[in-house]
């Protein structure tokens, strides 16, 4: 009884599990994951070019999508990027360069104040969907040259509208993935995917993993989606529950490595639960206060195990100079050092 009783206690706990990035603020109730083909699908699927059928955002694959581009000329591709941006703007497997035009278009067309910085020039959004809060995916160097791909999945309270929003230098998705692009060098490309749904503050989504599957099965659709267009295999790279994501999502994607830093788990006992190929890294600061989240899993709330404990079995990433939550990017630390190594392939 006094070990069940430790056990509920220790659940009861990993409510207060704070995926995000802002503290221990508040939660704003359950959250409604945004999932399925984006808006606008209906219409696509009722549409044509040069008397095809346009493959179904719900069923067909990234190659598939990929194979019917290819056989598009120029002006049948920008035909559809005018009349359906944003389910071009957020297929996986179209184009690069037709996304970010769609996109572009998309945002715009949005009319939302918050949203208009991710239309300025030189902004590579290779997705953006406005339904709930947003979501959105932007690209930081050359996707399309690039010798090594870096994806940086953020954590609770992120969105199309705090994607970029004005924080702490090198925290936020975008500020994450700026700052690690700018450790890495021009050949590698990295994509700040702000692409799922995530909790608000602290509560039930944070605890469970409820968010996180619907996360997962985005992630994976979008990592296929690179595949797809011909991008060297990512580098995943989660951020407190954006770890909780790649772990879920490990086993469904091509990624080559996977690091996950400031997590309160992964749902898997050890590396060799997450059923991946990839190389599996974990960091944790000294002062991250998600040092203080119990590791338990109990009635489906609560991550499992510390991905830093030996047990558990991941590589380590220094992090000893690494201040608080959201410390790990800023320059001149040893994790983003480490996170750039391993991006390029460099780390061992």
């Amino acid at each position: 009884m006094r070990r069940f009783g430790r056990t509920l206690a220790a659940a009861a706990m990993a409510l207060a599990v704070v995926a995000g990035t802002v503290g221990w603020a508040a939660g704003d109730g359950l959250q409604t994951a945004v999932t399925g083909p984006p808006p606008g699908a209906s219409a696509w699927r009722a549409d044509s070019a040069s008397g095809r059928p346009l493959p179904d955002p719900a069923t067909a694959s990234p190659y598939e999508v990929a194979r019917f581009f290819a056989g598009l000329n120029e002006a049948g591709r920008r035909d559809l990027v005018r009349r359906h941006p944003l389910v071009v703007g957020n297929l996986d497997g179209a184009p690069v360069a037709l996304r970010y035009e769609a996109n572009r278009l998309a945002v715009a067309a949005a009319g939302r104040a918050h949203y208009a910085p991710l239309a300025a020039p030189g902004r590579q959004v290779l997705a953006f969907d406005p339904r709930g809060r947003g979501q959105v995916a932007e690209v930081f160097g050359d996707l399309e040259r690039a010798a090594h791909v870096a994806v940086v999945v953020p954590g609770s309270d992120n969105d199309a509208a705090t994607h970029d929003a004005g924080r702490a230098p090198h925290t936020g998705p975008a500020g994450m993935a700026r700052a690690l692009h700018a450790a890495v060098g021009g050949d590698t490309a990295v994509v700040a995917w702000t692409g799922y749904t995530t909790p608000v503050g602290v509560g039930l989504d944070a605890a469970a993993g409820r968010l996180a599957e619907a996360g997962a099965v985005r992630l994976a659709r979008f990592t296929a989606g690179l595949d797809a267009v011909g991008a060297p295999d990512p580098v995943l790279f989660g951020h407190s529950y954006g770890s909780v994501v790649c772990g879920l999502a490990a086993r469904h994607t091509d990624a080559s490595d996977i690091v996950v830093f400031g997590s309160p788990g992964v749902r898997a006992d050890t590396v060799a639960g997450l059923r991946t190929r990839a190389r599996v890294w974990a960091a944790r600061g000294p002062s991250d206060w998600i040092a203080d989240v119990p590791n338990v899993a109990f009635a489906g709330l609560g991550h499992g195990a510390d991905p830093t404990s030996p047990a558990f079995g991941a590589r380590t990433v220094p992090a000893s100079d690494v201040r608080g939550h959201t410390g790990y990017f800023v320059p001149g630390t040893r994790s983003l050092a480490a996170f750039a190594a391993i991006a390029k392939g460099q780390a061992r």
